[in-house]
């Protein structure tokens, strides 16, 4: 089913002509560059990057040397979200504004590069989450060749597996922004705590993880089968140094472990109540 789906990919792409794809250098947005590229050629794809406080820089640096390894063009687009108060406000719709403000620039610049489309990474699976973003893509008129011909995550990393993607088992990202609960101010400061914060527990070997941000609290979310690290005295007494002198006072182990869209968890008990 997904050599089926692969193949629908590549002639969607052929009828659009030549592309931006909006570049995180994540797992969707690497394997859609790719097929962009090996269907188009080299000169029928160009990479756009948004740079933005909340996308961390060595996330930045990755997204740039996969587009290198790849040949193709790229262009780095500087984010100015933090400027607009009703995304820094941190509202349930806090993406949208991003969104709307990045891929309007992303848009305007694949159009100076004689781009037909602007295209984003959205799978099949991105339909059942809180994704405000989704919005601002579809009513400024970005494209999700992923989504249309119904590729999964899953399908995605099976593809990037056989393509020999560097991709295919990176975990799963989302910004920044996405660590603090919505209410609380988005700043530079938060994000860097939150940025150095992640960076050091993933230098020490963990691999899917989040860093909470709750004000003078940092609640860490790692897999299950990583808790036995933290109980190690010597690598706890790492961990809530290093974390205390990015900015926290208190650290703490979330039992429930890492899971996606945990600060979407009162959104959902809000709609219940609502109706």
């Amino acid at each position: 089913m997904s050599q089926e789906k692969y193949r629908e990919l590549q002639e969607l792409l052929r009828k659009m002509g030549k592309v931006a794809v909006a570049f995180s250098g994540g797992v969707d947005s690497t394997f859609l560059l790719k097929v962009a590229v090996d269907t188009l050629g080299k000169n029928g794809a160009i990479a756009l990057i948004g740079d933005s406080e909340s996308f961390p820089r060595r996330e930045k640096e990755a997204a740039e040397e996969i587009a290198k390894s790849f040949g193709v063009e790229f262009l780095v687009v500087k984010s100015e979200e933090l400027s607009d108060p009703r995304y820094t406000e941190n509202p349930p719709d806090r993406c949208y504004f991003c969104k709307h403000s990045l891929f309007s620039r992303l848009l305007k610049l694949a159009r100076k590069e004689e781009c037909s489309f602007l295209l984003d990474g959205n799978n099949a699976d991105d339909r059942g989450d809180w994704r405000p973003g989704q919005r601002a893509a579809r009513e400024i008129g970005v494209r999700s060749p992923l989504m249309e011909v119904e590729l999964t995550k899953n399908e995605i990393r099976q593809l990037s597996r056989e393509l020999t993607l560097p991709t295919a088992e990176k975990p799963s990202f989302a910004c920044l922004a996405s660590r603090l609960p919505y209410g609380t101010p988005v700043t530079s400061e938060a994000l860097a705590r939150v940025e150095a914060s992640e960076n050091f527990l993933h230098d020490l070997g963990f691999g899917q993880l989040r860093v909470r941000h709750h004000g003078d609290l940092a609640r860490i979310e790692v897999e299950p089968e990583d808790y036995p690290k933290f109980l190690e005295p010597s690598l706890r007494d790492r961990i809530g140094e290093a974390l205390k002198k990015f900015g926290y006072q208190f650290v703490a182990l979330d039992l429930d472990g890492y899971r996606t869209g945990s600060m979407n968890r009162g959104l959902a008990e809000r709609k219940k109540i609502e109706h």
